[in-house]
């Protein structure tokens, strides 16, 4: 009955958050907010199906393990040092002002120094998941506003995690401060040897782990052996080291991001965060209590006040006095103006610590569905808001820095003659050589590492990964290629790797290879633009090795290599 219990559970919450966030995915809004009207739905505050909550928070501490790992795993350390000069200033006073903002409403309300610190620095850290999503469908991730965008939320995660592990101490121990000093420089030492282990030990042996894994081609192990490092590290940091499950699961990430696998676990292995991670919302979903809000109503308003108002202003303003263009700071504003995934668990965490009562909670959840729903329509309103400040002479010379050639233009002239390349084998190495002499950037996506270290020795760039997962992809930079060619005759999914390529750049022009004549239509309505098949080209050449021994002249070989080719490809 118990196990009955755990699939009705299970089986009730993601079919809910498959019905709304389908639903507020087709009106034009993210999923998210169908994930955590779904907890709405399946909780104890609406009439209907209850899920049991207990449970629910137990599948969204994996949900927060996986997530940590997923952020660990993208955290670069050179993406973010492009951007230092304006991110890492640019998230500090953003993330202060936020949080002096948050703790003063907090105080304003009569809650302790602890609760307005928790919740003030909740206001803080924007959602990944939603500023990659609103950055990505506006095309501009791979800009130099996306690039800031990134890495100012890199730091505002960074903090986050700081704060995970320094909050407990901090009011576990508040009401003396030697015995929080005390608390405060163990739990760093805990920190230090937990990173020291992980990175040092972690790096020799996960790895070679990893090495091992990878040479069985054998993807369930490998997702498998992911997911026992993530948890493995996760639990190990808790029971051990005395420190969060989050902090230990980031760190996990950090150190398979740091190997030659980092691509692959997270094309692979992370689907299973985004499943565990819309329970997690699910279950942040069922905390909602509608008929609290009513009851406080000054809180809900100032607190989007702060998210939607106070925090892109404060961006704004940061990025123009650092001297950037009015068009970055618009995008940096906007993307962050709304709050998600780390907010939620920096709530659960003070409730856990008995600091933040329901009324924060409730708000929380709330402030944070209506800015993830706001925030795709507000960046549709940029180009209008940029156009108008571009006719206003005076601000336009306030707002605009005089700047020689834009970083904008100066990466997309970097990136205007860019190609990847799936498979490395004969007619790749070919291909790649032909496109590399002739000026052209070549990213090559190979399955195989050896080969992938090899290519990187020579200086050529090469993403290990399969090119089905938009994640390997995305990290091949086909947003900005103007042509993708599939060199593998016998690869299977060819059709999946084209239409997640359309997806990501419809302008891209693809060329695929496929062994046989019958999977032309499949391909074609996939979306290549030219298509070569062994079986068509091996008779075009008989065809012309013939009639050239018979004599034919020039014009009647072509003639007959046209003829040809429509007979076998259906086209001229």
């Amino acid at each position: 009955m118990h196990d009955f219990t755990l699939i009705l559970n299970l089986g009730a919450g993601l079919t809910a958050a498959l019905v709304l966030g389908y639903l507020t995915h087709r009106i034009g809004l993210s999923p998210i907010v169908g994930y955590l009207l779904a907890g709405l739905l399946v909780g104890p505050h609406s009439p209907g199906f209850v899920a049991d909550a207990g449970m629910a928070e137990q599948f969204a501490e994996l949900g927060v393990i996986l997530l940590m790992f997923g952020v660990g795993l993208q955290f670069h350390v050179d993406e973010l040092l492009a951007v230092r000069r304006v991110a890492i200033p640019g998230a500090i006073f953003q993330s202060a002002v936020a949080t002096g903002l948050g703790y003063l409403i907090a105080r304003q309300l009569g809650w302790s120094s602890a609760a307005g610190l928790i919740y003030g620095i909740a206001l803080a850290v924007a959602s990944t998941v939603v500023l990659i999503r609103v950055l990505a469908d506006n095309r501009e991730l791979h800009t130099k506003a996306g690039h800031v965008a990134v890495g100012w939320l890199v730091v505002e995660d960074l903090f986050t995690v700081i704060a995970l592990v320094l909050l407990p101490v901090f009011v576990s121990e508040r009401s003396s401060i030697g015995a929080l000093g005390v608390a405060f420089g163990l739990t760093m030492l805990k920190v230090g040897a937990l990173v020291a282990f992980t990175v040092f030990v972690g790096s020799r042996v996960i790895p070679k782990l990893l090495d091992r894994v990878a040479a069985t081609r054998s993807r369930e192990l490998f997702t498998l052996t992911v997911l026992v490092l993530a948890l493995g590290i996760a639990i190990g940091a808790a029971k051990v080291f005395d420190v969060s499950v989050a902090l230990g699961a980031f760190l996990a990430g950090m150190v398979v991001g740091r190997s030659d696998f980092s691509q692959r676990a997270a094309s692979e292995a992370l689907p299973m965060r985004d499943a565990f991670a819309v329970l997690f919302f699910v279950s942040v979903g069922m905390l909602l209590n509608p008929g609290a809000l009513l009851q406080n109503p000054v809180l809900l308003l100032a607190t989007l006040t702060v998210v939607m108002v106070g925090k892109p202003l404060a961006a704004l303003l940061i990025v123009r006095l650092l001297g950037y263009p009015f068009r970055v700071g618009a995008v940096v504003a906007v993307s962050l103006a709304q709050i998600g995934e780390f907010t939620f668990i920096l709530s659960s965490l003070g409730k856990e610590l008995r600091v933040l009562g329901d009324a924060a909670s409730n708000t929380l959840v709330a402030v944070s569905i209506v800015s993830i729903v706001a925030n795709p329509l507000l960046y549709r309103t940029l180009p209008t808001v940029e156009r108008f400040v571009m006719r206003q002479p005076l601000l336009r010379r306030v707002l605009n820095p005089r700047v020689g050639k834009s970083e904008d233009q100066a990466v997309e002239s970097e990136l205007r003659h860019r190609a990847v390349v799936v498979g490395y084998g004969p007619t790749g190495r070919t291909v790649t050589r032909l496109l590399a002499e002739n000026g052209i950037r070549v990213t090559v996506i190979e399955l195989n590492m050896d080969t992938v270290r090899q290519l990187r020795e020579q200086g050529v760039e090469a993403v290990y990964g399969d090119a089905t997962r938009m994640d390997v992809l995305q990290a091949a930079k086909i947003g900005a290629a103007e042509t993708l060619i599939l060199t593998s005759a016998g690869m299977s999914h060819s059709e999946e790797v084209i239409r997640a390529a359309r997806e990501l750049n419809p302008r891209a022009y693809v060329l695929a290879r496929s062994s046989y004549l019958k999977d032309i239509p499949a391909l074609r309505r996939a979306g290549a633009d030219g298509i070569f098949t062994g079986e068509g080209e091996v008779a075009l050449s008989f065809t012309e090795a013939l009639l050239d021994r018979l004599g034919a002249t020039p014009e009647q070989l072509d003639r007959e290599r046209d003829r040809a080719h429509r007979d076998l490809f259906g086209e001229a």
